[in-house]
Order: C-alpha cells, then structure tokens, then sequence
C-alpha cells in the first residue's frame, strides 16, 4: 500500500515537514527503473530510492545511499538544486507531487503497470524531462478535476467503486466486516467506516496477504508487525527494505527449488538411461561369446566366407549365424572381437559407476529440498548460509553438473561444448539437454555427433570456439577423414525432431554453414 492514495496522503504532509529547506543535490539511476534523488539542507542528507518497474512500483526513504562509480547515469538536469516547498498527493490517485520555490514540479506516477516520473521546469513553456520517455503522454499528466471530499454517484449495488483509492487491501478488510452479502444501507456505512479508517489510520501494519508482503493502514491479512501512524517516514523505512529482503528471499528460494528438482529429474533420466544401456549389454550376445564360436568352430569356417552358422553352446539347441571379413581371417576377427570385449567390459563396468552416482545424486537431491523446506521461512541469511555449506552456489553445481552429463564435454575459454555420443544419445542432448538459445551444430548430409555449445548469458559465442565446436561436429561423423567438412550451425530453438523420425534425426531451419577441417583441437599430443 505505499503507493496507495491513502498512504501518501498520510505520507505527503511529513515529507513537507522533513524536506523543509532542502535542495536536490543529485538524480541518477544505477539500476534498471530506479531512480535516486538525494537532496540536502547543507548538514543532512535525505534520499528518496523510486522503482518504477512495470511489474511493480516501490518509493523507499533510505537513511543512506551509496552511488556505485560505474554504471550510474545522471537524469532529469532541470532537478539539480530546486528547493523543496511541498510535497502533495493527488486526490484518490497513486501520484506525489513534489513542489519547489521555483514552480517546478516532479510529479512521481507510481501506477502498477506505467510507472514514471515526470519533471515539469517553472517555465510553462520548456518542455517536461521524463524517466520513461516512452510514456509521452505523461508530460500531460494532471490531478483528477474533483476535489475532496470524493463524492460521486455511487453504483447502487456497489457503494465501494465511488473510492478507487480504496484498492485491493481496502476492499479485503470490507470482506472481513460482511460487505459483500450485506444490503445497500450497510455497504454505504461500512465503506464510509473504513474510508474513516483510512483517513485517520490508528497504526500502520505490516502484513501478509496472499503470500505478499504488505504496508496497510488496516488491519488485515496476518499482521506481522504493528507501526505508529504519527510516523509513516518510519514505517516506510521499515517496510522497504524488509520488503527486499523478502522478494530476494523468495527469488533464491524458488531458484534453488527449480534447481534441486531439475537436478533430481535429470539425474534420475540419465541413471535410466545408463541403465538401459547396461542391460542390453549384458543381455546381449557379447564380443567374447563371439569370438569364441569362432575360435571353437575354426575347422568349419572356409576361406574368405562371408559369414558361418555354428552350434551356439552359449544357448544349448540353437544356431548361430555371425558374420565375417572375407579378406580377414577368422582368427584376426576374433582377436579383434576379444579386444572389443576387454573395452565392453570396461564400458559396463562405467556404466553401472554411473548409475549408480546418478541414482545418488537424485537421491542426495530429494533430501536437499526436504532440508530446504525445514530453513526458517523468510529469512535470507540462514537460506544464503545452507546454500553455500551444501555447494549449491551456481559455479559449484554447474562444474558437478558438467562432470556427470552422458556426453562428450570440452571446455572453451569459459564455454561448454557438449558432444553426443550415438543417435539415442544425440536425441538426449538436443531434446532434453540443450536450451533454446545454445548454439546446435552438425556435420551436412552425414550422420555424425549433435554438438552444442552452451549459452553465457550476455556473451555471443566467439568465432574461435565456433570453429573448434564445428571441427568436433566434422571429427565425429562420417566425414573425419575428409580434407574439409561443411558445418551446418543455428540456435537450438530452431531445430526440431519430426514425428515418427529415427533417433538422432532432426530437421533444421535458419541455419548457417562453416566450411572447417575435422579435427578434435581438445586432443593432447
């Protein structure tokens, strides 16, 4: 409720009373939709913090303000050194006006959605300076033309809409007195009772309504802290800031919340994943068992045959037909299947040290967010203090996350290059990995690896780790051993996977074409 009417109406008459003899000393903006006005009597300082975002209006009163040395821009020129005579709110409206000897004005519009601030110099004929120049028709903002006490025909069933300054607080503590079902007699003195209260209010309070933090004049919601209404200079500093603190709060909670989850679902999909994997290859026909067929059936292999059916004793009354290199021996073909094996092994070996982190690291995710249910609510430093004994600070989770995704990755001055390992696994990366906004590359006309690069926010990709990721695209697909591989490159949003297509197939649009040659540049000698 600070930008409701009602609070500035409290709030205007103490401002007159505090900046009495003051000047503007600065105006800037540091950050996006603040503006800073810092004004001074020559022994104290006073300054006024106005966020004038459309997602929402806040004017705080800090006690002190330190102006950043970078980043800062000075606004509104006409300002500087205009001395404050009295500071007005505009009647039933979400406007202060801050009125200087000179006949200048700033008129503050703190509208929920349109928000600005508007500087009108003493001369009427210079023209009005805008925080938001995009809003032209603000230079003509003027008070309502009726003046108080508000008293326009009243809707008949709805007495209420006569005092838009009532607001959603205002309307919330007429329920609580039995407005809605109440005839047309009692909703007249009800509103009349609590536009009393708001006139006059007996404390300031701030409460929690609807999961929102707020500064009401009336006791509504679940009243958290009680104020005295001679002072709302105090309770405007003591609402600010604990209202910051909360919405920051909140951001970090719900991020780590998003972030936990995310983790637990990706690493539960990857365990499934590997463990898929892991049990075609153990209930496969293996490299071993093959090799031994042939090793066991030498004698009924001819010369250069293309492929042999022999007794498969690995499964008693069957037959088997494996295949061969004519121009290979069938003893170099099971010393290369043996080789095949001992790697197999190893692969299966990785995989289940895999599944088994990946189920781990679900699980450990599932007991942080019970742990992180259990922190004291609405408290930041408690919150920020788990977040970094736990490692969950964004640098740490995101080296943790690299080294456990089921790709290829390469790191390229502070970009991620992630390599698909086979089509199922291109489907993973591009599908279910990739953003929309990283970078997805692939060698043309040929299959080969998805590859993409992560998206920096702020940073475009620049053209060396473009050309090394092209390079890794060319040597993981049919054309490594060509002297030059064309490239095709677009942002992942604009590739898609067809209905019914086969793993690993996409189709792409806008795409870009860089002609490299193939070669992995992550390779040490």
């Amino acid at each position: 409720m600070p930008s409701n009417y009602y609070f500035l109406r409290q709030l205007a008459p103490a401002l007159t009373r505090q900046l009495a003899g003051y000047r503007v000393a600065t105006c800037f903006s540091q950050e996006k939709d603040e503006l800073a006005v810092g004004l001074t009597n020559g022994g104290a300082e006073f300054w006024l913090k106005i966020t004038l975002a459309a997602a929402g209006t806040l004017l705080a009163l800090p006690e002190s303000f330190q102006r950043a040395r970078q980043n800062s821009l000075d606004l509104l020129p006409g300002l500087l050194g205009q001395e404050v005579a009295a500071v007005n709110a505009w009647p039933q409206d979400r406007v202060l006006e801050l009125g200087f000897r000179s006949g200048a004005r700033l008129v503050l519009k703190l509208y929920s959605t349109r928000p600005n601030a508007i500087f009108h110099p003493a001369d009427p004929t210079a023209p009005a300076e805008l925080f938001h120049p995009r809003y032209l028709a603000d230079a003509e903002l003027r008070p309502a033309d009726h003046a108080e006490p508000l008293a326009p025909p009243a809707p008949a069933a709805d007495p209420a809409k006569a005092y838009p300054g009532l607001g959603d607080l205002g309307r919330a503590y007429l329920r609580t007195l039995g407005y809605d079902p109440a005839p047309l007699s009692t909703k007249q003195t009800l509103v009349q009772q609590v536009v009393e209260e708001l006139e006059n209010p007996a404390a300031f309070f701030i409460i929690r309504l609807a999961h929102r933090t707020r500064l009401s004049l009336l006791p509504v919601g679940e009243i958290e802290t009680e104020l005295p209404a001679a002072d709302p200079i105090g309770a405007l500093r003591y609402f600010a800031p604990r209202l910051l603190n909360r919405q920051a709060y909140e951001t970090e909670l719900r991020q780590l919340q998003q972030a936990l989850e995310k983790r637990a679902g990706e690493a539960e999909a990857a365990a499934q994943h590997v463990r898929q994997r892991l049990h075609t290859l153990e209930n496969t026909a293996g490299y071993r068992q093959t090799a031994d067929l042939i090793m066991a059936h030498l004698t009924q292999i001819p010369v250069g045959a293309t492929q042999v059916e022999v007794e498969d004793f690995y499964q008693p009354g069957q037959r088997r037909v494996i295949k061969l290199k004519p121009t290979e021996t069938p003893q170099r073909t099971a010393q290369n299947l043996y080789r095949k094996a001992k790697n197999q092994q190893r692969e299966t070996q990785e995989l289940a040290a895999r599944a088994e982190r990946r189920e781990t690291d679900a699980f450990r995710a599932l007991e942080l967010l019970d742990e992180l249910a259990a922190l004291p609510a609405d408290e930041l430093r408690p919150l920020r203090q788990w977040r970094k004994q736990r490692g969950l600070d964004a640098a740490t989770v995101a080296r943790a996350a690299a080294a456990e995704l089921p790709f290829k990755v390469f790191e390229d001055s502070g970009f991620t290059i992630l390599v698909g390992r086979n089509a199922v696994n291109n489907d993973l990366l591009t599908q279910r990995y990739a953003h929309k906004d990283d970078l997805w590359l692939h060698a043309k006309d040929v299959t080969g690896s998805h590859v993409i690069i992560r998206q920096r926010p702020g940073q475009s990709v620049p053209a060396p780790v473009l050309e090394r990721a092209a390079q890794l695209a060319a040597w993981y697909s049919r054309r490594q051993n060509d002297s030059l591989c064309p490239v095709t490159y677009t942002p992942k949003k604009y590739v898609r996977k067809p209905r019914g297509a086969k793993p690993g197939q996409v189709a792409v649009e806008r795409e870009k074409v860089l002609l490299v040659v193939p070669a992995n540049p992550f390779e040490r000698d």
